[in-house]
């Protein structure tokens, strides 16, 4: 049976087996109609089906009408930058994130340069069943290629004025950057070098196809690990194909951690800006202990990149994110963005003038176990419903799942979208306590189902 996946942030699937050109031309058409008229920005990551799903996006959206600003192999942040820098009506990244080669995908944006919320997404799937209608010859879109992109993205950041490139520069930080031979291969390397570091390039070969699972989870970095001890490293930086999520391994070639990772850019961040904080509901606690060293408050919202967008912009939060190592820095674009990521961390670093190892010491310390539950023929929906009222008197929150905050412990339920399985996330201060929870959770639902 054909995959193809669709959400609020735009439709994934196998190329070839559910992504295949008539569904990109069906949903392109309807997106083109939902954003009217006007330039849409269009980029793509690296991977090798890339330049075919563009072509069709492409003439789909000229064929509709709209001007295309092309702005070829960039970071899906990068998308979302340069729609506000031109002032377009949307975008399109294509880009399938963290999944394997043979996955492709159209991330669909607003014209604020952000994903679009789950009203915009129901008013653009109205348009997926009426017909489609195209523009006469001389009324057809005009095609540009727009080289200065990236070059925007990373000038923007290098001129955010909590950073100073001049100090990092002279830390002469030596780093491995692990990019996936996805798009971070054409902008990691350099935007390091800009900030006077060694760079010792892995996985940073131009070819689109991934050498390893290209999830940036521990298990597929034991490579990257081994050079930074090789290399005596001072850390690496390690990128999904797109560059929207940021994972770091210390000077001792040990994960930092992604929950950390978002958890040293809040207490960086809040050390200078004093203010509000958005995370998704699977999100460390951690970051609720460092914003309280500053007084300050963290809000919650289900997981999923717009999601903490809306919540950001709701709260005026000065800083958000999701503890899979996505950065979201509202103070240059609201998405998710492991460039500002990684500009933020040198400049942690270089004033706290500590190795990352120590960064990490430095953090509140918890451990996230995780488990998932296959239901069979059970709905995830009412076993969530049983949990909530057996729960009932707990600190609960709803709005995704269950989530339940103990004085020790927190739990989140979540059922999956595409399968019938709920995720159990259960946090603790200590390792042995989170997997013993989370074990007891899964017997929980055991015994319901």
């Amino acid at each position: 049976m054909p995959t193809l996946m669709v959400s609020i942030s735009g439709i994934r699937g196998i190329v070839g087996d559910g992504l295949d050109p008539e569904i990109i031309v069906k949903y392109t058409n309807a997106y083109a109609d939902f954003i009217g008229s006007g330039k849409v920005v269009v980029g793509r990551d690296a991977r090798i089906t890339g330049e075919m799903v563009n072509q069709i996006v492409t003439g789909t959206l000229l064929a509709k009408g709209l001007d295309v600003v092309d702005l070829g192999i960039v970071p899906t942040p990068t998308v979302l930058f340069n729609v506000n820098e031109i002032n377009a009506n949307g975008g399109i990244a294509i880009t399938a994130s963290h999944n394997p080669n043979e996955w492709n995908a159209l991330k669909l944006l607003n014209s604020s340069g952000q994903f679009m919320s789950p009203d915009e997404h129901e008013m653009m799937k109205k348009y997926l069943d009426k017909k489609s209608s195209y523009k006469y010859w001389d009324k057809i879109g005009k095609r540009t290629v727009f080289t200065e992109g990236l070059k925007n993205h990373i000038d923007a950041i290098l001129k955010l004025p909590l950073i100073d490139a001049a100090r990092i520069r002279k830390k002469k930080f030596k780093v491995v950057a692990d990019c996936v031979n996805g798009a971070g291969a054409y902008c990691i390397p350099d935007l390091l070098r800009l900030f006077g570091c060694e760079v010792i390039e892995l996985n940073c070969e131009k070819t689109g196809i991934f050498p390893r699972l290209p999830e940036p989870l521990p298990e597929n970095l034991i490579e990257t690990m081994k050079a930074v001890k090789d290399h005596k490293a001072d850390f690496a930086i390690v990128v999904d194909p797109d560059v929207d999520r940021l994972v770091l391994i210390t000077d001792k070639g040990e994960p930092f951690g992604e929950e950390n990772t978002i958890t040293q850019v809040v207490k960086f961040i809040l050390s200078k800006t004093p203010g509000n904080v958005a995370i998704n509901l699977s999100t460390t606690r951690a970051v609720e202990d460092v914003a309280a060293e500053f007084n300050c408050k963290v809000f919650r919202a289900p997981v999923g990149e717009a999601n903490v967008v809306k919540k950001m912009q709701e709260v005026n939060a000065v800083i958000g994110g999701e503890g899979s190592g996505g950065v979201i820095y509202p103070e240059l674009v609201y998405g998710r963005d492991a460039l500002v990521g990684i500009a933020i961390t040198l400049q942690h670093l270089a004033e706290e003038n500590c190795k990352l190892s120590e960064l990490k010491e430095k953090l509140p310390n918890y451990f996230i176990a995780k488990k998932k539950n296959e239901l069979g023929n059970i709905i995830p929906d009412k076993i969530i419903e049983q949990l909530i009222k057996a729960y009932s008197s707990e600190n609960i929150n709803t709005e995704d799942g269950l989530r339940i905050d103990f004085n020790d412990h927190w739990v989140h339920f979540r059922k999956s979208n595409t399968e019938p399985i709920i995720r159990i996330i259960t946090e603790a201060k200590d390792k042995a306590k989170a997997e013993e929870l989370s074990q007891k959770y899964f017997n929980d639902i055991k015994s319901i189902s």
